[in-house]
């Protein structure tokens, strides 16, 4: 798909890197990047893939903006509360960059809408915000061979990896068995550091970026893990296990169901030595 001279000027910066370029750039144009979640880790990912030129991005979300999320959410302002946050989100987005078809979903991600929404694109990225969705999304993603950019937060800390269903680790290599929300704390209850989703959601949009162009090292087979107190990454290798349920050699997993109680329930992060225990809280 040939640049125009105004995506020539627009992209200019990108443009110039030697491993980026012009065929990286059609790349980008001809690319259906889906977010699964427009808060504080889709506002940064859906606006850096939007500013990047990704052809066409998808903003599922069916919740509606509240004050509280605006501390970190930095897609919706104040005249947004009551508004859905896929069309808030889409109206920004538009506004960047009107080169971009913004679609938006207002559904809510569960097993009857899985399958239709990641077969409509190229890449997926995880910013939801409940539990059960985090193992529906791994699960689907898998089953379906779809490339899933996985992340989540809680207080200062936050962990990102890259999924290539079928083919590196996927979450239930790390946690196989489904973990009860109920046990977990909510964001509510712990907080969030507004920066750090930030700082996550703009590494999600780079793994994105990386693996539609083919540029760079994605984050398959490993953990980053990001602390803010001490403003320090670590990774973490990590194997596929040949026991996972969904993407082991006898998988158990091989359709999809719905999980836990509540679709608001919220994941859970360990933030003891900020590593995933069980799920990550999103937002």
């Amino acid at each position: 798909m040939p640049l125009t001279d105004d995506e020539r000027q627009r992209y200019a910066r990108q443009l110039v890197i030697p491993e980026l370029g012009e065929a990286a750039q059609q790349k980008l144009k001809a690319a259906r990047v889906l977010v699964v979640g427009a808060g504080g880790l889709g506002s940064p990912a859906l606006t850096y893939l939007a500013a990047a030129g990704v052809g066409t991005l998808g903003a599922v979300d069916c919740d509606v903006v509240e004050l509280s999320n605006l501390q970190r959410q930095f897609l919706h302002t104040t005249p947004d509360i009551g508004r859905p946050k896929a069309t808030s989100a889409a109206e920004k987005l538009r506004a960047l960059n009107p080169e971009v078809l913004v679609v938006e979903h207002q559904v809510r991600f569960n097993a009857s809408t899985a399958f239709d929404l990641i077969d409509a694109y190229d890449v997926v990225v995880d910013a939801v915000d409940n539990f059960p969705a985090r193992f529906l999304l791994n699960d689907a993603c898998v089953l379906h061979k779809a490339t899933l950019v996985e992340a989540g937060v809680l207080q200062f800390y936050g962990v990102v990896m890259t999924i290539r269903g079928g083919r590196t680790a996927c979450y239930r290599c790390l946690h196989p068995d489904f973990v009860e929300p109920e046990s977990a704390p909510s964001p509510a209850e712990a907080g969030i550091f507004g920066p750090v989703p930030g700082v996550i959601g703009a590494l999600q949009a780079a793994e994105a970026i990386k693996v539609v162009t083919g540029v760079g090292r994605p984050l398959c087979d490993r953990l980053l893990q990001f602390d803010a107190l001490s403003l320090t990454f670590d990774e973490v290798p990590l194997l596929r296990d040949p026991a996972c349920p969904v993407c082991g050699e006898h998988p158990t997993i091989t359709s999809l169901h719905d999980y836990g109680p509540s679709p608001q329930a919220q994941p859970r992060f360990d933030v003891a030595d900020a590593t995933p225990a069980g799920g990550s809280t999103r937002d």
